[in-house]
């Protein structure tokens, strides 16, 4: 009998341990001025900068770059195609956040919900894209993460599609500056990934009588030179996150900034940091191996 008790107490505290560690909150991983960031040469991936750019973050909705990146990998190699129509479903219209508001059974083609995808960074068209394409959103996690080791994303682990916080006993996304600016290298192969992220504003159900009019978060598409994209990212444990690519004397440059303490910062340092990596690929510097933080 006693050594029941003995069982049963232990048995309790065990559970009692592990429910705290699901309801435990996540780390804080936003820094001043941020976690890391980087800066690439888009044609050869050459480093331009550089400041803790294997610093571990949560990458937030920037994560939806690998979204967008498997789905236009499905379309080059014909298995879907844009104009595909996607219906959809209860799961998908119940995901709360940045959302386009999708409602169940409604049908959309898949060029739609890619703008809203990017642009208005809509967690509901994220699902509804995921279990269209792949049939759930664990499938298409899978997807993603294959992709992720593909192009040596390796300090990734991808546990979403759409970048939210994690739910009681999930983990979150995490990612880093090499890691996303190999992922935003890849992306920019693919033909149709600019016209997504280049896109400040654009209705959505345009035909209804009062459509939604979607607005871009990436506030450098119309404060930085040159740039079309690509991706923001926040919420509160993550910090404010963006991967921005720009283009100046026919070079392109990628500059990635996660783990922002806020969002003017954030801009600020990527503005400062992709208009410096354009400056060295525009004059044809060399690398000059810069590893401190960009203006002091």
């Amino acid at each position: 009998m006693k050594s029941n008790l003995v069982l049963v107490s232990m048995l309790i505290i065990l559970t009692l341990s592990c429910a705290a560690v699901a309801a435990a909150p996540l780390q804080i991983m936003s820094k001043s001025p941020y976690s890391g960031a980087i800066a690439i040469d888009a044609a050869t991936g050459r480093v331009l900068f550089e400041d803790d750019p294997d610093a571990r973050a949560y990458p937030a909705s920037v994560t939806k770059l690998m979204v967008l990146l498997v789905l236009l990998d499905a379309v080059e190699a014909g298995r879907l195609t844009l104009d595909e129509r996607v219906t959809v479903t209860a799961q998908a219209s119940k995901i709360g956040g940045s959302q386009v508001y999708l409602k169940d059974n409604e049908v959309f083609p898949v060029d739609e919900l890619l703008y809203a995808l990017i642009v208005e960074s809509a967690n509901d068209a994220a699902v509804a894209l995921a279990i269209h394409y792949a049939g759930s959103k664990d499938a298409f996690v899978e997807l993603m993460n294959t992709r992720a080791r593909e192009i040596g994303m390796n300090g990734t682990i991808f546990r979403s599609v759409h970048g939210l916080p994690p739910g009681r006993s999930q983990l979150p996304d995490v990612s880093t500056p090499r890691d996303i600016a190999k992922l935003c290298r890849e992306l920019l192969k693919k033909p149709n990934a600019l016209k997504y992220t280049s896109t400040r504003l654009r209705p959505f159900r345009a035909d209804a009588a009062e459509p939604f009019m979607m607005v871009n978060h990436n506030k450098l598409l119309k404060n930085a030179e040159g740039c079309d994209g690509l991706k923001t990212g926040y919420f509160r444990a993550a910090g404010y996150s963006i991967a921005a690519t720009a283009t100046k004397k026919g070079k392109r440059a990628i500059a990635v900034v996660l783990g922002a303490a806020n969002a003017k910062v954030r801009n600020a340092k990527a503005k400062e940091i992709l208009a410096r990596g354009l400056q060295e690929l525009a004059t044809k510097a060399p690398s000059s191996g810069i590893s401190d933080r960009a203006a002091h």
